[in-house]
């Protein structure tokens, strides 16, 4: 049998094939409660607060701690395993969402900012699914365990909003604490999952036993780069976006219900495509697929320009996800392709802490753009981030091909 061969075998890939299992259902489950974030999120925050710039502080507070979480947690995971950071994010979901309860029945602004920094370590565990699926996986299964761990999201994408609209008001007359009641038990029920998690705790180094290039080094290839260039900017302009759509959807004088509607579409947009994103992949190349990500975020931008009625706001945002998914789901598999096992855990996470931080300052300027300068101009602010990204594209497919390291 020839190495491409092994390389191949499906009895190869039986334990990444059982994990890829467990994260679909986690994915399912779990990330169902951030669509309840992102679509309560500015709605709680114009409830408590009298200054519309600040009503999305509570999801860029989600952000900005998922940033500084990330690279904690994977350094965490590279010494206990992806079990342990898994669970750590669940219960950190869950607190946040019991004092997003509280800071809502108390009428308390600070408080809900606080709760969403416990939820932002969340999002950040939940950001490790897509590497943990890749850690057993063979060369020729990695793309495809990737994508169909991302296509768990849309069973969230159905019952993240589903909760909004069943249980916003609960504990009427306080809006919206029913659903934070319920991302709470989602999250101590749905971390049980993890049990089931084939991840056994990383060998430690022994003595003399290199952890791989130092980073400098590793984000001096260009492959990695322009990997960690592209999904930052495709994350942090599908979050600059979403983030001010409820608000601009209410402001248009559609519903709270219609928000939800329009953010379901959109998440189920974001990873229906995850079937065959790593099958096109396979076939056409991760270069191509990122890059039609990107001409489908500028479309994104262009079909919110033309209007806002109810139609113009479900189009712009089912493109968002589609170019999201195929940008994020290409961009993750080009730089697990650059780096080796021994290098996973800090290359991982200055990858996560890179996009989350990107994704902060999209998230902080929704608020401040849609408030001062309106719908437009949050959609006018994708163009630079778009052409450096697409550049950076560009200057890779030109450069001659390197031979890995």
């Amino acid at each position: 049998m020839t190495a491409i061969d092994a390389s191949l075998a499906p009895a190869d890939d039986s334990a990444a094939k059982r994990n890829v299992a467990v994260l679909v259902a986690a994915q399912a489950l779990l990330g169902a409660q951030m669509p309840v974030l992102f679509i309560l999120g500015g709605l709680s925050g114009a409830v408590l607060t009298p200054n519309p710039a600040l009503s999305t502080l509570p999801i860029s507070m989600v952000v900005i701690v998922s940033m500084f979480a990330a690279p904690v947690l994977s350094a965490i995971m590279g010494r206990e395993g992806r079990r342990t950071g898994f669970v750590i994010g669940a219960l950190f979901g869950g607190i946040g969402a019991l004092l997003a309860t509280a800071a809502l029945i108390e009428g308390s602004f600070a408080l809900l900012v606080v709760a969403m920094g416990f939820s932002g370590v969340y999002m950040a565990a939940q950001g490790f699914y897509r590497f943990a699926a890749a850690d057993e996986a063979s060369p020729a299964f990695r793309p495809k365990a990737i994508s169909y761990v991302m296509a768990g999201g849309l069973l969230s994408a159905v019952l993240g909003p589903e909760i909004v609209k069943a249980t916003r008001d609960w504990l009427a007359p306080v809006p919206f604490a029913g659903a934070y009641a319920t991302v709470a038990a989602v999250n101590f029920a749905g971390m049980t999952v993890f049990a089931f998690l084939r991840a056994p705790r990383p060998a430690p180094l022994a003595h003399g036993e290199s952890s791989g290039r130092p980073l400098r080094e590793i984000v001096r290839e260009p492959r990695v780069a322009v990997a960690m260039i592209c999904a930052m900017v495709s994350y942090a302009l599908m979050n600059l976006v979403m983030t001010s759509t409820p608000l601009a959807i209410v402001a248009c004088g559609f519903d709270p219900d219609d928000a939800a509607g329009v953010v379901q579409a959109h998440v189920l947009a974001m990873f229906a495509p995850s079937f065959v994103t790593g099958h096109l992949i396979a076939r056409f190349g991760v270069e191509r697929i990122i890059g039609v990500g990107l001409v489908l975020l500028a479309a994104c931008a262009g079909v919110a320009l033309m209007g806002v009625e109810l139609d113009h706001f479900y189009v712009a945002l089912i493109l968002l996800g589609v170019g999201w998914n195929f940008g994020f789901v290409g961009a993750t598999t080009m730089l697990n392709s650059a780096h080796t096992a021994a290098e996973r855990s800090k290359v991982q996470g200055l990858n996560d802490f890179l996009v989350f931080g990107l994704v902060s300052v999209g998230s902080l300027s929704s608020g401040a753009l849609m408030s001062q300068m309106g719908w437009e101009a949050v959609n006018l602010a994708m163009a630079p981030f778009l052409a450096f990204a697409a550049a950076a594209l560009i200057y890779l497919a030109l450069a001659p091909k390197r031979r890995p390291a």
